[in-house]
């Protein structure tokens, strides 16, 4: 897996900068994509200095939100509460796989903006716009708090390769995107998703809604940039000798955060209603 600084062991700046980055994404934890610039010195702090104020702002998540739903994402076999049942998730658990999926169809689009204006800079442009001097934006009302990521390495080896199936890789290295490792709390579901979703992953439909976000994050990341005001001059720039391996990083998100968009709604869209489930107790 990327290299990460988990929350629990974050100090100093790097602790300042999640607990707002929690605060502006609403969501109740920082993603795998800043938890993995935190691991590398000094590339977290700069790339916040640099950005936050499209994130202060409401600017950026406000576009990546809207370029989200713009993305028709089709549809998965509906489940009823006995098949639910049947891979070990009873109502409570429906509830919180809700919850998951709709953490990360919120966090995806915002960090695509994160990623897709960090790019710009890495990429050797400087920004040095006005800024949103006048905002008042308020973020949303926060998502409830989310089970941990499963530790991968805990696993039994049926449920770690089925994880793998919903991976990709970096480098050689494997990565699973967080809504999966935490999905895995249920082994038989993740099981399941392991056979139903990795042949929509290469799939047209799914190439057609991915190509249609990361257009819409595009246009918007141009028109960010554009206002965005001068890099500060502290913290200083990172190693420049890291550049190829966030770069790397960054491309991964590119192609596992729209799946997250995608994946997350079918996934959620999938689940029976509340209502459903006093049906099937009362038969």
């Amino acid at each position: 897996m990327l290299a990460e600084l988990p929350e629990t062991e974050a100090d100093g700046a790097i602790a300042a900068i999640y607990s707002e980055i929690r605060q502006l994404w609403a969501v109740p934890y920082v993603s795998s994509l800043q938890r993995h610039l935190a691991s590398k010195p000094g590339w977290l702090e700069w790339s916040w200095a640099a950005l936050a104020p499209a994130f202060r702002s409401g600017a950026a998540q406000t576009a990546g939100w809207r370029a989200a739903t713009a993305v028709d994402v089709g549809a998965l076999p509906s489940l009823s509460p006995g098949d639910l049942a049947g891979l070990g998730v009873d109502l409570a658990g429906a509830g919180r796989i809700e919850e998951i999926c709709a953490g990360f169809v919120r966090v995806a689009p915002v960090n695509l903006m994160f990623a897709g204006l960090l790019r710009r800079l890495l990429d050797g442009e400087r920004p040095g716009g006005s800024g949103w001097p006048n905002s008042t934006w308020t973020p949303p009302e926060m998502l409830p708090a989310l089970p941990a990521m499963v530790d991968m390495t805990a696993l039994t080896v049926e449920a770690r390769d089925a994880l793998l199936r919903l991976g990709t890789d970096v480098g050689g290295v494997p990565f699973v995107p967080g809504l999966y490792r935490m999905l895995a709390h249920w082994p038989a579901y993740a099981a399941h998703l392991a056979d139903q979703l990795p042949p929509l992953f290469g799939a047209p439909e799914t190439a057609a809604a991915r190509s249609v976000l990361l257009d819409g994050i595009d246009g918007a990341v141009k028109v960010l940039f554009e206002t965005l005001p001068a890099i500060p001059a502290q913290p200083p720039a990172p190693s420049v000798a890291d550049h190829d391996a966030v770069r790397a990083a960054l491309d991964t998100y590119r192609r596992t955060s729209p799946e997250m968009v995608v994946f997350g709604r079918l996934v959620a869209e999938a689940l029976p209603p509340t209502e459903a489930w006093s049906h099937e107790g009362s038969r």
